[in-house]
């Protein structure tokens, strides 16, 4: 992530951006004449973009059968956030990579007052999207996941889980925002629990620990993939949870198996790092009897059981094509955030698309500053089409007449 071409670049070059981003909804490659055409830029003046954007490796030169055209890349994609969140006034500056992970990079970076805070983008299928297969029973049949929605999805996710937990008391990082496969969070002066090779009184933090398992699922909530790559030590032992794209519902069909791997993950490490075993440990059905209805929070935050379906079935599918090929990708492996704070638009696209179709409210900023267009999005921030305003439309028309 290097931001420093943000500063050169112009509001027509991200009116590109924008175009190519609205095109990639109906088309995985986008034709030049398209993107002139969403980006009211004419006579050539789309072109001239297109190729310093290419240039500058934001997009991506495309052949097929039928024509040549351009692909959105995620160093566009993160631009594109960038821009929103610095127009926000969210993040400022960019700072140093603090973590990298299977689905995620991770960056400290400056908010509002220079205060530092986290960006986790969110890169799903980075290694193994181009494997995943066609068929899929949770899209619909003409419909194919892009990786921009999906990333946007585990963000949208992410960020929803984290805020719901952090006003229901849960020790996790404090929300600051979100947009696209971007989320923004509080820094926490805390290290993951794989790098600490001791503690004071092993058995109180392993209670503490239980204890945070069998309250999420009494607000109705699994984390999924609870193990010390996830869990952060603050200097007085507190406990801090991160990372939230696996979280499911106690009402799931496997959460049985996601609660129980959770006890079994800390109840292994404990075990192998400070020789510790207790034969008291949460089960499933006897300690986990719901209470409250975060996951119903959740749903009502605008990330639905249909989101949840498909992002679940999606990565799991990454997953298995992985595991098919021989790559590394097991649910044994660290987490996205496994090194974290370690040194060591075509008109057509107006359609509602089932699971991207609604309005949102959080992410109406658009990528251009340029007051003459509306842009309308979906509920999960992606560009859906960009028109022209009536005055603006009108304006033109009178300067063209006094032109004459």
């Amino acid at each position: 992530l290097d931001p420093k071409a943000l500063r050169y670049m112009s509001n027509d070059d991200f009116r590109v951006l924008t175009a190519i981003e609205v095109g990639s909804r109906n088309h995985d490659i986008v034709p030049a004449p398209l993107i002139a055409q969403l980006s009211h830029l004419r006579g050539g003046g789309a072109n001239r973009h297109i190729s310093d954007l290419v240039k500058r490796k934001l997009i991506a030169t495309e052949q097929n059968s039928k024509y040549k055209g351009y692909k959105l890349v995620y160093a566009g994609y993160d631009y594109l956030a960038l821009r929103t969140l610095s127009k926000r006034g969210t993040v400022t500056s960019v700072g140093n990579q603090i973590g990298v992970g299977k689905e995620s990079d991770i960056f400290v970076v400056a908010g509002e007052d220079e205060k530092e805070v986290v960006l986790k983008l969110h890169r799903l299928g980075r290694q193994s999207f181009r494997n995943v297969k066609n068929k899929r029973d949770y899209f619909r049949q003409d419909q194919s996941p892009s990786w921009m929605y999906m990333s946007r999805l585990s963000a949208m996710k992410e960020y929803a889980f984290m805020k719901v937990l952090h006003e229901n008391g849960f020790p996790v990082p404090v929300p600051v925002d979100q947009n696209r496969h971007c989320v923004v969070m509080e820094f926490v002066e805390a290290f993951p629990l794989r790098q600490i090779s001791q503690v004071g009184e092993p058995g109180k933090l392993y209670s503490k620990l239980m204890d945070l398992i069998v309250r999420l699922a009494k607000y109705g909530l699994i984390h999924g993939d609870f193990n010390e790559f996830n869990i952060l030590l603050k200097d007085d032992g507190t406990p801090i949870l991160i990372d939230f794209p696996q979280m499911v519902s106690t009402s799931h069909p496997n959460a049985e198996f996601y609660f129980n791997r959770d006890v079994d993950c800390i109840r292994t490490f404990f075990k192998r790092r400070y020789n510790y075993e207790s034969v008291l440990y949460p089960k499933f059905g006897l300690d986990s009897d719901k209470e409250f209805d975060l996951d119903v929070q959740v749903a009502a935050s605008g990330f639905t059981k249909k989101d949840q379906f498909q992002l679940e079935n999606y990565m799991n599918e990454l997953s298995e094509q992985a595991r098919n090929a021989g790559e590394d990708y097991s649910d044994e492996l660290p987490s996205d955030e496994e090194i974290v704070y370690e040194s060591d638009e075509d008109d057509e696209a107006q359609e509602d698309i089932d699971g991207q179709g609604s309005a949102a409210d959080r992410d109406q900023e658009d990528s251009s500053d340029d007051d003459e267009y509306t842009v309308e999005t979906d509920r999960l921030g992606n560009t859906i089409r960009r028109k022209r305003n009536a005055d603006a439309s009108a304006n033109n028309k009178d300067s063209s007449s006094s032109k004459d």
